[in-house]
């Protein structure tokens, strides 16, 4: 019985890539300041109401003032979710 032809299978060569330059450009360029300063004044309310003896920044609110620096750190962290 005649041997059977051997088909050879042709080298695997991948497919040209396509490099494309990286965009960073977001037009989103007040979202990390906004961010880093809603952070540190959010901080420092907290950190002057402390070191003042609840005197600073705003008297009346009392311990209130606590909540008042969680709130601007906190919007620093809803801002931070439209950074690209």
């Amino acid at each position: 019985m005649p041997k059977s032809r051997i088909r050879k299978k042709a080298d695997f060569t991948p497919p040209p890539s396509k490099t494309t330059a990286i965009k960073f450009k977001s037009g989103r360029g007040y979202v990390a300041p906004l961010m880093l300063a809603l952070f540190l004044i959010g901080l420092a309310w907290i950190v002057v109401f402390y070191v003042s003896a609840t005197k600073l920044p705003i008297e009346t609110l009392g311990n209130w003032n606590i909540v008042v620096g969680f709130g601007f750190i906190a919007g620093g962290f809803v801002v931070s979710t439209q950074w690209k």
